[in-house]
């Protein structure tokens, strides 16, 4: 099917004569995925829908208490602070976006009236500024009005450098004007493509300017509310004991109507996955749990008791370890792993690309994830058009000994190399998980056959994970040689997910290392491309420099990707949800309800 082909179907959408179903069956046949399909529909000005989940509660309220369980427990309730996906799920229960990402990636409005498309005056036709409308009569939970004001003063608190938000990189090259009291337009500096990312998704959540104003720049982490959340979701804030338990009850002024369906809400933070799995789909204890990174073999056992179920749902995210090509044992300005240093012997290619064959990713994915995951040697792996085709992974010890050998590490009498008084051991950590250990000790093995020396280390998850600037174990510090984790595409485009590879989001003391660019790593080839992909509007062109950003980082071994993560939950029988793997888990809170 060619160009001209899927005009024509688009046409027929437009027209009424195909379903948007029937559309994205038919260019899904093409191998072309349902974000991108979704996009291709919003560029060619079809409207997408409202509402993503069928939801059959008739009034507000009633549903009694919602449980659920994060055992990743969250730290704080500042979306722009927020770098872990549990602080960001949490700060999503009270602060909104305009719009967020449904299952399939199509943009669906939250605190915007509608989605901009260039039909309803949204869309420049040169791509350089979009125009929002939002709702009218939405209040703050403290009765406040929500206005454009709101929406232009994030811009400014998430912009300005000192405030170190973690969302800076999507607000610093924008500015924001207010058209009206409800009203705003946003001004990109050149043609932009993916012009959805300020104010949308999991960096998007608006702020109340009369709860921030006095808290900008650098006395931003001293605002009250990073902790005391007034925000406009369907939940109201009642009580939060960090790194354990959120209270909230229901907004009785939710600006959807007949939403939400729960009277009060729980998030309990603490334990372990496998607990968690235990106290949704075995006692029934908990109506919902997060992240079921458990073995396979476990979940089916618990699976088997019949009072919960998994929902599974594809994503874009990626479990993946990073080789410190800095000097994580040796401070510098303050800070160890600082970016002016390099790695003692990670900082030797060939070092590197014989750990990426020391790893048996078929059987992790095999006996470790099952579900969960699928084997993969690329960082983005979709939607599937920007998924490099070249990319490809081997586990081979003889030939990862044949690399370190001709690179002149040899081995000592203890078995494991040196070169230069230099000695391969590393420091290989990641969060406290019975896969992610099992995944440890699978490396681990097949290293030491290489003469490489890796000492294990957990660090529990909600530390591991944690925005603490204060902590020296959280994974954005990278206090060690090699880390592991999952990183989340939080969109259905990668270019914002890809800023984890340039340099000017490298994480440093100075950022409060909430910096994107966890590696410290950066190329100027893929500086390059990045930028040249931010403005180019030929779809084709777009991706092959996205796709060239994910093969520079993976090529030289300085990223290596494992599992392509399904995002997997845990819920009971009576509960209905409303996933993304697009956007957080709880980005269509207000639309669960009980039956």
């Amino acid at each position: 099917m060619n160009e001209n082909e899927i005009r024509g179907l688009v046409g027929q959408v437009k027209q009424g004569t195909l379903s948007r179903r029937s559309f994205m069956q038919r260019v899904a046949a093409l191998g072309i995925a349902a974000p991108i399909a979704s996009q291709i529909l919003v560029w060619h000005d079809v409207a997408m829908a409202d509402a993503t989940l069928p939801y059959k509660p008739t009034k507000a309220g009633g549903g009694g208490p919602l449980k659920l369980l994060f055992w990743q427990a969250p730290t704080l309730l500042n979306p722009h602070f927020a770098i872990g996906t549990k602080d960001q799920m949490a700060s999503r229960v009270f602060f909104e976006p305009l719009a967020g990402w449904d299952r399939e990636g199509n943009l669906i409005p939250c605190l915007a009236a509608e989605v901009p498309t260039k039909q309803n005056g949204g869309l420049a036709a040169d791509g350089t500024s979009v125009i929002w409308k939002l709702k009218q009569g939405v209040k703050w939970h403290d009765g406040k009005p929500f206005t454009a004001d709101d929406v232009v003063f994030t811009w400014v608190y998430a912009a300005d450098l000192a405030t170190a938000a973690y969302t800076t990189g999507s607000y610093k090259d924008i500015k924001v004007e207010k058209i009206d009291d409800h009203t705003v337009k946003v001004i990109f500096k050149a043609p932009t493509p993916f012009w959805a990312d300020p104010f949308v998704g999991s960096v998007g959540p608006i702020l109340p300017k009369h709860h921030f104003g006095d808290y900008t720049g650098a006395k931003s982490r001293e605002a009250p509310a990073n902790l005391k959340p007034v925000g406009t979701g369907p939940y109201k804030f009642v009580e939060f004991k960090p790194g354990d338990l959120i209270r909230a009850e229901r907004n009785p002024d939710y600006h959807i109507k007949n939403q939400p369906h729960f009277d009060t809400l729980e998030i309990k933070g603490g334990g372990d996955a496998v607990s968690a799995a235990r106290a949704v789909l075995q006692t029934g204890e908990y109506d919902f749990a997060w992240n079921m990174q458990v073995e396979e073999e476990v979940l089916k056992r618990m699976e088997a008791s019949g009072k919960g179920k998994l929902d599974i749902t594809p994503s874009g995210n990626v479990e993946f370890i990073i080789l410190n090509t800095t000097d994580p044992w040796t401070e510098v300005d303050g800070e160890r792993s600082n970016a002016k240093t390099k790695h003692p012997t990670l900082s030797d290619p060939a070092v590197r690309r014989a750990i990426n064959l020391l790893i048996d990713r078929d059987s992790i994915q095999k006996f470790i994830y099952g579900r969960g995951g699928i084997a993969t040697a690329s960082f983005v792996n979709a939607p599937k058009q920007f998924k490099s085709p070249k990319l490809k992974y081997e586990f081979s010890i003889d030939k990862a000994n044949k690399v370190l050998d001709e690179a002149g590490w040899k081995k000592g009498a203890d078995g494991f190399r040196e070169k230069d008084g230099k000695r391969l051991k590393y420091v290989f950590q990641t969060s406290t998980n019975a896969p992610r250990q099992k995944t440890q000790a699978i490396i681990k093995q097949a290293c030491e056959k290489a003469g490489i020396e890796i000492e294990i280390k957990a660090v529990t998850a909600s530390v591991f994970f944690s925005s603490d600037v204060g902590n020296p174990d959280t994974y954005s510090k990278f206090y060690a040689d090699m880390e592991m984790y999952n990183t989340t595409q939080p969109q259905p485009d990668p270019e914002r997910f890809l800023n984890q590879c340039v340099s000017w989001e490298i994480a440093t003391k100075e950022n409060k290392w909430l910096g994107r660019n966890i590696s410290r790593w950066s190329d100027p080839e893929a500086d390059k491309a990045y930028k040249a992909a931010q403005n180019e509007l030929d779809p084709a062109k777009r991706a092959a420099l996205l796709i060239k950003v994910d093969e520079i980082f993976c090529e030289a071994n300085v990223f290596l990707p494992l599992l392509s993560r399904n995002v997997v939950n845990a819920h009971v029988n009576s509960l209905v949800i409303d996933m993304s793997g697009w956007d957080v888990t709880t980005w269509n809170l207000a639309a669960w309800y009980r039956v």
